[in-house]
């Protein structure tokens, strides 16, 4: 049977040079493996840091294909080589993959395993941005997963179910709602309304208040 997208399973941001600078460039299967997967896991992944050990790449690549892969994306330079306790850990050559590297070789912290557990699923506030408002880019994902560390999960799909309700279908829309729980009160029945009885003149005086 073949297989399909089934729109359900959330997605991974790529960078734009992925496929401006390097696509064209990369003619050998593994080290496209090994970057698409180091891509995925990295965006993935909890925490700042994003460090990939070997062992890491095993789904679907056996231990030659993984070490050529490797290989050719560090010579390439779109993965990062570190070695740390006697052991090869590989960043993003990313912002945040190069200062992690940088950190890593002057010694000032010791890449962890406990980083690298399989991904966590993206939660389902990635879906509801791509369903509800747009095209899930990094910049957004970025702000998606900072706005989870600040906000709840509960918050933050009824912040985008009232921006849709409201036909904003921007995240400055919903940003500003959220600040607005934050400041005022989430529980406030004037700062939180049914869905069903908000109109788009109460949230944009809501929103307004909050910007004066």
């Amino acid at each position: 049977m073949a297989k399909k997208f089934s729109g359900n399973a959330g997605f991974t941001p790529i960078p734009n040079e992925f496929f401006s600078d390097w696509l064209s460039e990369i003619d050998d299967l593994n080290e496209l493996k090994v970057t698409l997967f180091a891509l995925w896991f990295s965006a993935n992944q909890e925490g700042a840091a994003h460090p990939l050990f070997v062992d890491d790449f095993a789904e679907g690549l056996d231990a030659v294909d993984i070490n050529l892969g490797l290989e050719k994306c560090v010579q390439r330079g779109s993965l990062l080589k570190v070695t740390s306790e006697a052991e090869d850990v590989y960043f993003l050559n990313s912002p945040r993959g190069r200062a992690a590297a940088e950190s890593a070789r002057a010694g000032e912290w010791v890449p962890s395993r406990r980083a690298t557990a399989t991904p966590v699923p993206r939660p389902n506030i990635y879906r509801l941005y791509e369903e509800n408002i747009g095209a899930l880019t990094v910049l957004v994902a970025d702000m998606l997963k900072d706005a989870e560390e600040e906000y709840s999960e509960k918050w933050i799909a009824e912040a985008i179910a009232l921006a849709v309700k409201a036909n904003a279908r921007n995240w400055n829309y919903v940003e500003a709602i959220l600040k607005r729980w934050k400041e005022e009160g989430y529980g406030k029945k004037q700062n939180r309304q049914d869905a069903s009885k908000d109109t788009r003149d109460d949230i944009q005086s809501a929103i307004d208040k909050f910007f004066k």
